[in-house]
């Protein structure tokens, strides 16, 4: 976060494209968007964004309360699902002159167009509008693709047309992922939309995200892709395999299967105890989901072969993703409320397909909702090659 004068000096210059103002505290869709459009950097300044909350549009201070609860509010934005990618930011309360504001610090993207649900944001001067079709093939063209994470890479020897199911790009993903409004707008060719989703690399290669989420036979490229599914007859990998099956094709289709696999496992039962009747179940389904979206979202398809493997046993599951940690979470933080993502367009195109619905809330879901059930919290097994999950049988 930039130092105190250099806070001041750039609330003396003015609202700019790198500066914006705001009296709301409330006005959530209002800081999304000006954090999409610093993110964006049209102009490309290549400087930090400063959004501040709680100075008039003159700078003048405002008096608004600068609540801990603001903070965390701020800095949830970065990853509740509406701005995608991720954008770089810091939240911070500092007194200016007298005067308490939250300041928003936000650094121009490598992987731009970032958009709110679907609309791309942008600042041209001190206005904030959304982009037009041409102003979005400029951003497109900005990325720095040296710097563009593993799942935006150009999966080489493939092709859009034999190797992407383009029926469910146009029919179920572009719908979902670029607002009605827009698409009736822009009217781009398909090769546009394409790059502009971030589903096809500079020379015309589908990326990784596109196989793995629209690839006809994602297989064929990343052979570990698909989940493995054991169940044993006892509480040992070595006892009776009562049931297996194998989950291929497109991610999206890979986990709706999945679904099905874990609702039709869990035991269900009748506690006649009490007064009422209640139904106990062996484990809470939505804390198996979000653990095995996280696996075979999170998990390293760069250099293993590994699939996610699901064991089910006589007293506990274990779901097994390849690949460690990964960027700022580490042995010593996981599942504490950091989050960095190996695979960050994956998980955007997971959220446009409606398979996500907000983002770094899977392992706190997992706790709440087994202890609800009354299992045991999940254990962690972080290593150098693999992270190993453990969910114990309700007692």
């Amino acid at each position: 976060m930039l130092g105190d004068a250099e806070l001041i000096s750039r609330i003396d210059d003015g609202e700019s494209d790198r500066v914006e103002f705001t009296v709301s505290t409330t006005d959530l869709d209002k800081f999304r968007e000006a954090i999409c459009a610093f993110a964006n950097d049209l102009p490309g300044n290549g400087e930090s964004g400063l959004l501040f909350i709680g100075l008039q549009d003159d700078g003048r201070c405002a008096g608004s309360a600068i609540e801990d609860g603001l903070l965390q509010t701020l800095g949830g934005l970065r990853t509740d699902g509406k701005i995608l990618p991720f954008p770089v930011m810091e939240v911070a309360r500092r007194r200016l002159r007298d005067c308490d504001v939250a300041v928003v610090q936000v650094e121009p993207s490598d992987n731009p167009p970032l958009k709110v649900d679907g609309r791309c944001w942008i600042r041209t001067g001190p206005r904030r509008g959304q982009a037009t079709a041409e102003e979005e093939r400029r951003l497109t063209e900005k990325r720095r693709w040296g710097n563009v994470p593993y799942d935006m890479h150009g999966v080489a020897g493939a092709t859009v047309e034999a190797d992407m199911d383009m029926r469910a790009f146009e029919n179920d993903y572009l719908p979902s992922a670029v607002s009605p409004e827009v698409l009736a707008e822009n009217r781009r060719e398909r090769g546009e939309q394409l790059r502009a989703l971030r589903l096809v690399a500079p020379n015309g290669e589908p990326t990784v995200t596109a196989i793995l989420v629209l690839g006809r036979d994602p297989r064929y490229w990343f052979p570990g892709a698909y989940l493995q599914f054991v169940r044993y007859a006892g509480t040992e990998v070595t006892d009776d395999i009562v049931d297996h099956a194998e989950l291929s094709g497109p991610l999206p289709q890979q986990l709706r299967d999945a679904d099905r696999v874990l609702r039709l496992n869990i035991a269900h039962a009748l506690d006649t105890r009490g007064e009422r009747h209640v139904e106990v179940r062996s484990y809470p389904y939505e804390a198996l989901r979000e653990l095995l979206r996280n696996a075979a979202i999170h998990r390293n398809y760069e250099s293993s072969h590994t699939p996610v493997r699901v064991s089910w046993l006589a007293d506990r599951v274990e779901i097994l993703s390849p690949g460690s940690t990964f960027g700022e979470v580490g042995r010593d933080n996981f599942g504490r409320g950091a989050t960095s993502y190996r695979n960050p367009t994956i998980a955007e195109a997971m959220k446009n397909m409606g398979v996500m619905q907000r983002f770094g809330i899977g392992i706190e879901t997992a706790r709440r909702t087994l202890a609800e059930n009354g299992n045991p919290p999940p254990e962690f097994d972080v290593q150098d090659a693999f992270v190993l999950v453990t969910v114990r049988r309700r007692p």
